[in-house]
């Protein structure tokens, strides 16, 4: 087992379908993940997708834990946003935080820990005023977002090529 934590929150976009092949690849590539979603990715994985539990080793965040309740993950060391849908990218960018995927997301910003995020939605939204102003926030606030060859949003029912989402994460050293 490694120490590498990666929180992986993962919104309601055609990618979260191959939620459970991404996971597969952050543990050969030596990452401990824990695997949080939106609510609709919630209920996606509940209409029949593959679940990542089994292959994450604990359950997945799908709402708040009880104030009495222990933290159910470790302290991450990296977090990958991946699918981040146009929803999910603005309320992050704005600060809210009115579920346990958009907390996590902007807890990881305020204590500075490295986020990687992968945008994935239609280019109609991406073309709206305020997918330009959240991803330049989260730019700012030292995201490395992921986008396609032109910039924008990744589109489509496809999965990405996890791989080089993979190469995004940053290097740590797991005794450090």
């Amino acid at each position: 087992m490694t120490n590498r934590v990666l929180y992986v929150v993962a919104g309601a976009a055609p990618p979260v379908r191959d939620l459970v092949n991404l996971v597969r690849l952050l543990r050969e590539d030596g990452w401990d993940t824990c695997v949080t979603l939106t609510p609709t990715a919630a209920a996606w994985l509940g209409a029949g997708l593959d679940d990542p539990t089994a292959l994450a080793g604990r359950p997945v965040r799908t709402r708040e834990r009880h104030p009495d309740d222990p933290r159910p993950f470790p302290a991450p060391d990296a977090l990958l946003a991946c699918p981040l849908t146009f929803n999910s990218l603005n309320k992050w960018a704005l600060g809210i935080s009115d579920n346990v995927a958009l907390g996590t997301l902007n807890e990881a910003l305020g204590a500075g820990i490295p986020v990687v995020a992968v945008p994935w939605f239609r280019g109609v939204l991406a073309a709206h005023p305020a997918s330009t102003r959240s991803l330049d926030t989260l730019r700012a606030c030292g995201v490395d977002l992921v986008l396609d060859e032109d910039g924008a949003p990744f589109d489509g029912d496809e999965a990405r090529d996890w791989a080089t989402v993979i190469s995004r994460l940053p290097t740590l050293d797991p005794g450090a």
